[in-house]
């Protein structure tokens, strides 16, 4: 299994589309000139990397992000009071998100209404479209909403179906780690 994973790994990284993620630098650096905000959104796994990013976005790059899923207390009184679907879009609506501001979404999936998965993304996008906001996504599936919506999306692509969720987070840290990296977004040396 040591050898599959790895193996596995490099095939993704080796089929990441950098055109896209040199697309993404650029977006970015461009909602930083503008002092836009970035709101990180994800679930599970990607909700813990939604949280990590935010930190060295503001830290390393000096642009302001936020997460939901950093305030535990209003995530669980919005998933209480209007539904977990919903958690996303009303937390955008109380922070006023603009036209200058993006979602970043990591996620496997990156949302189905058919099957009912991540809906609270696919609100998400759903009023970011309408405000006017990028859309950005790092997702595992081609099929799903974030992929096939948003402005800019990442694709990781495996050929072992039953190790897309663990190589879609991993490779999520690996590009937002690039991202703040590039000299055109990075504004702060790190200690190390």
């Amino acid at each position: 299994m040591l050898k599959k994973f790895f193996s596995e790994f490099q095939n993704s990284l080796s089929l990441l589309n950098k055109r896209k993620i040199n697309s993404l630098a650029i977006a970015i650096n461009k909602i930083s000139i503008s002092k836009g905000r970035i709101f990180f959104l994800g679930v599970g796994g990607s909700a813990g990397n939604a949280s990590h990013a935010v930190n060295d976005f503001r830290k390393i790059c000096n642009i302001e992000c936020y997460t939901p899923s950093d305030n535990v207390s209003e995530l669980t009184a919005r998933t209480n009071d209007e539904g977990f679907e919903n958690i996303f879009s009303e937390y955008l609506k109380c922070s006023k998100l603009k036209k200058n501001d993006a979602i970043f979404i990591f996620s496997v999936g990156g949302g189905n209404n058919k099957h009912n998965v991540s809906v609270n993304l696919i609100k998400a996008i759903k009023y970011a479209k309408k405000k006017g906001s990028k859309i950005f996504s790092i997702v595992g599936k081609a099929d799903g909403y974030a992929y096939q919506k948003s402005d800019i999306s990442i694709l990781i692509k495996t050929n072992d179906t039953k190790l897309v969720t663990p190589i879609s987070e991993a490779m999520q840290a690996v590009i937002w780690h690039y991202l703040v990296s590039d000299p055109r977004i990075k504004k702060n040396k790190t200690k190390w």
